[in-house]
């Protein structure tokens, strides 16, 4: 089964708790304190393997986690960092969070990886927060939280060559007589629905993959028939092989279709139109393709290159995969062009979120809530005294207090944080 669309739950390892120790070393006095930091969370990385070509691992599996990093041990000793867990995805994969459509990732090389969600480092130990006024401190971070992210992970097939053209224009009869790809081919339309690959061999020691893509209709590039589930695969294809059905068997003017099909693609992406396009004038052993295929040649006035083929008694084919061929060796791969672009590191300026929001439950309680407050709470050790001391000052420096005070909040208030409550003092 051929699978191109799939969304995916990814959680990155939580780094490891700091500890509370001290050196307890025969004829060392005072020894002092002595706990590790954790070490940090595992990364969840997708890396490119060219030996896949589907997303078919995803159906089986929607939840990658990475693992924790080791907490910290006595004697000053560094919890061990959580490997990173590698996913290994096919070239041509782009992966977009779904919460903020941002693209993560466009993975398109041979072992290229991307970190798609990055671990929490490891929680200091008590040996980090000693100072000359409290040297041997009862204090220790816990790890921070490993990044979350519901994505969608997309494939665009990267094929040398697509096969456009209406339903039953012989686009898998064709790719099945110049390759070894075996499509499934009948009389009835949309015979295929996910694309097929296939290397075809030119016989002068070239050769290029093309893509079997299902057969487009009027309305494609808004979801009509296959849809997206088609038009996004020819982003990546460096040629456009255009079937024709120049025969007209079904009643259909070739030229209105082959202005059809190309108006679908520029209403999905304008850039369609300046990639190169052959035209494959198939059916031409019917009766009345000759007449119709000077007449189209009328219409285009020699502005796309023609040739006259038919897929069924293999008349022709030497002569188009020969100029399919002949085109490629002009055009760079897209691959360069998007290596030349990574080059530049482009610093988008990201709006910084509010430390912390207050709202009311239907209880009465002051409920606070952000992404930092949260992440302090997760990474305080609330079973120490000293933590919970801590915590508390950070919350004041933040401007928690005046914040709770202007919102109306009295001594004996229940404050609600996460699943944790206490009751706030003046």
């Amino acid at each position: 089964m051929f699978v191109d669309q799939v969304s995916v739950y990814v959680k990155a390892g939580d780094g490891g708790n700091g500890i509370v120790a001290y050196r307890r070393e025969i004829y060392v006095p005072k020894g002092g304190p002595a706990g590790g930091d954790g070490g940090n969370g595992g990364d969840v990385i997708f890396k490119v393997d060219e030996g896949l070509n589907t997303l078919m691992d995803f159906r089986y599996n929607r939840h990658y986690k990475a693992k924790r990093g080791e907490n910290g041990m006595s004697k000053n000793k560094h919890g061990r960092n959580a490997d990173s867990l590698i996913v290994e995805v096919p070239p041509g994969t782009t992966v977009i969070d779904e919460d903020t459509d941002e693209v993560l990732a466009d993975l398109t090389e041979h072992e290229q990886e991307a970190v798609i969600a990055k671990g929490g480092r490891g929680g200091r130990g008590n040996t980090r927060f000693a100072t000359p006024r409290n040297p041997a401190p009862e204090l220790a971070e816990n790890g921070e939280p490993g990044q979350e992210r519901h994505i969608k992970v997309e494939l665009k097939l990267l094929a040398d060559v697509g096969l456009v053209g209406f339903p039953s224009a012989g686009k898998s009869t064709l790719l099945s007589v110049i390759s070894a790809a075996k499509p499934k081919t009948a009389e009835y339309h949309f015979t295929t629905l996910t694309p097929n690959l296939g290397v075809v061999d030119t016989g002068d020691q070239r050769s290029f993959v093309m893509a079997d893509l299902p057969g487009l209709i009027e309305g494609a590039h808004e979801g009509v028939g296959l849809g997206h589930q088609f038009l996004r695969h020819i982003e990546r294809t460096r040629v456009m092989l255009h079937v024709i059905d120049m025969a007209g068997i079904e009643g259909r003017n070739p030229y209105k279709d082959f202005v059809k099909i190309n108006q679908e693609l520029k209403e999905y992406d304008p850039n369609l139109m300046e990639r190169p396009q052959i035209i494959a004038a198939n059916k031409m052993d019917m009766p009345g393709a000759e007449k119709n295929l000077r007449a189209f040649k009328a219409e285009i006035n020699d502005e796309y290159p023609i040739y006259s083929i038919s897929a069924l008694t293999k008349e022709g084919l030497r002569e188009v995969v020969f100029g399919v061929a002949d085109m490629l060796d002009q055009i760079p791969k897209h691959t360069q062009e998007i290596e030349q672009t990574n080059e530049k590191v482009v610093y988008r300026h990201q709006k910084e979120e509010a430390s912390f929001t207050i709202t009311r439950d239907s209880d009465g309680a002051y409920v606070l809530s952000g992404s930092k407050l949260e992440k302090l709470f997760k990474m305080t050790d609330f079973t120490k005294d000293e933590a919970v001391q801590r915590f508390s000052r950070q919350l004041r420096g933040m401007g928690v207090d005046d914040a709770l005070r202007e919102r109306g909040a009295k001594d004996g208030d229940t404050i609600r944080l996460m699943d944790f409550e206490f009751e706030f003092i003046e």
